[in-house]
């Protein structure tokens, strides 16, 4: 570790001195690495530690280089930064997130001091076929989207996900033409134009959620892409990275309900029946615009994956039909 950075942890969390630390995982693209940092002295035995160093050669696993996407990696970690210094605080345990201790600019990039999950108990990841899990994920999201219902997302991104259209037109010329390419800038806008808005994750895959043993809580991490949106975009893409595409079809009317069945819950003390009940009509019919918004990423960004399944395509084709037939 930089020398520099190390006595930084050490002063930020009064420590007096730090053991070895190790990495929990690279981040994407070569642009730095968390690391977990043991403590001896300090009130916690270890911090979670986001050290951002944007390379000079950009190497993409999947060949999308160039200066928009350097751009883009850099706004999301100021984007996190801002997070965790003006955003975090005001969740709590319903929408439990890392407690950050520090958040600095470096001359490399970025430092972001943050809790260990693991040391507070929420140290399971997913395990695959987890029901528990998955309904635990769409808790967090219902929560979270309850508290930040009608918040402006200054200092956030104004429309939130790592794959709206406004920032990936390189993936969108990458698409073959189709109906969802065409109608891809009125999906958008069916989204961002929604009633209610809210905050959302951005990035709300399933492995971005910490559990603890007993099933009974989780976290959310990693906080690059937050912004203003339609809750059903977190709904859907968290729902796509835990099910198959016939588990998708199987479990959706089961999921969705679970998760407005929470948000009401956590909207019910402050907001009147009938408007929850126009929320949940407008969301449940954006979650196929969700879908088709996400479908259109991957159809440009990597064609061949395995979330293009038969559920995304069958979707992402009766939202352009539906388009079509206005």
């Amino acid at each position: 570790m930089n020398p520099a950075i190390a006595d930084r942890i050490r002063q930020v969390m009064s420590a007096r001195s730090l053991g070895t630390a190790s990495e929990v995982q690279s981040l994407w693209s070569g642009y730095g690495q968390i690391l977990r940092v043991p403590l001896v002295g300090a009130d916690v035995a270890s911090v979670i530690v986001k050290h951002v160093v944007p390379p000079t050669d950009q190497d993409h696993p999947r060949g999308w280089n160039g200066d928009q996407s350097h751009q883009r990696k850099l706004r999301s970690y100021q984007v996190e930064s801002c997070w965790y210094q003006d955003w975090s605080p005001r969740c709590d345990d319903a929408c439990r997130v890392p407690h950050c201790f520090a958040v600095e600019r470096t001359d490399a990039g970025f430092l972001i001091i943050l809790e260990d999950l693991d040391a507070a108990g929420l140290d399971r990841r997913w395990s695959g076929h987890d029901q528990r899990s998955i309904e635990l994920g769409l808790t967090f999201l219902a929560h979270f989207h309850a508290r930040f219902l009608g918040q402006t997302p200054v200092g956030l991104w104004p429309v939130g996900t790592y794959w709206h259209l406004e920032t990936r037109p390189d993936e969108w010329q990458a698409m073959v033409d189709s109906g969802l390419k065409r109608h891809a800038a009125s999906i958008d806008a069916k989204l961002r134009k929604c009633r209610f808005q809210t905050l959302v994750h951005g990035d709300a895959k399933v492995a971005n959620f910490c559990y603890s043993a007993d099933g009974h809580s989780v976290a959310a991490v990693d906080f690059q892409y937050v912004g203003g949106g339609c809750g059903m975009k977190d709904v859907a893409y968290f729902l796509g990275s835990c099910l198959d595409e016939s588990e998708c079809e199987r479990q959706e009317e089961r999921l969705l309900s679970h998760y407005f069945e929470t948000l009401r819950r956590s909207l019910r003390p402050t907001e009147s029946a009938e408007w929850i009940d126009q929320l949940e009509s407008e969301w449940r019919q954006m979650y196929r615009f969700a879908w088709a918004d996400f479908t259109r990423f991957m159809m440009g960004w990597c064609p061949g994956h395995h979330k293009l399944n038969r559920y995304s395509r069958r979707i992402a084709d009766e939202v352009v039909a539906a388009i079509e037939s206005v």
